[in-house]
């Protein structure tokens, strides 16, 4: 299924306003544009493609506000959407959420998987901790 292309619009349209407001460190109000996207999606939400980078963004704002309890329950929504849970970006953001909550444990599990889907070029970009974490506690 596929959303109507007026909706898509509007839905892409609030995501990428909430895009420049997280590169401009404006957490809150990217959240409301990005939950306004999400109310927009036609329930269930979860049936949705759109809805995976709509909980993607969310959960990755609260990664930002470094709120990772909450990043996680968003990024576990992604997760739980079509095609979720081989995202390599999600599967990096929540095991670096479980590493910030001192969960080591799921931190590898879901760091691991990240590595998994795309090698050790998803980590390019992160803070080194998070690959040396991985690193050493899994033979890559």
């Amino acid at each position: 299924m596929e959303l109507e292309d007026k909706l898509y619009d509007e839905i892409t349209a609030l995501c990428s306003e909430g895009d420049e407001l997280v590169d401009n460190s404006k957490y809150d109000d990217a959240l409301t544009k990005y939950r306004n996207a999400l109310n927009l999606l036609p329930k269930p939400v979860e049936q949705w493609e759109a809805a995976v980078w709509i909980y993607t963004a969310i959960g990755d704002t609260y990664f930002w506000k470094k709120e990772y309890e909450t990043a996680i329950h968003y990024l576990f929504n992604a997760y739980n959407c079509p095609d979720g849970f081989s995202n390599p970006f999600i599967n990096m953001r929540l095991g670096q959420c479980f590493f910030e909550a001192n969960n080591s444990s799921k931190a590898t599990e879901y760091l691991l998987h990240a590595y998994m889907l795309n090698g050790k070029e998803i980590f390019e970009y992160e803070d080194e901790k998070y690959f040396k974490h991985l690193s050493s506690n899994v033979k890559l």
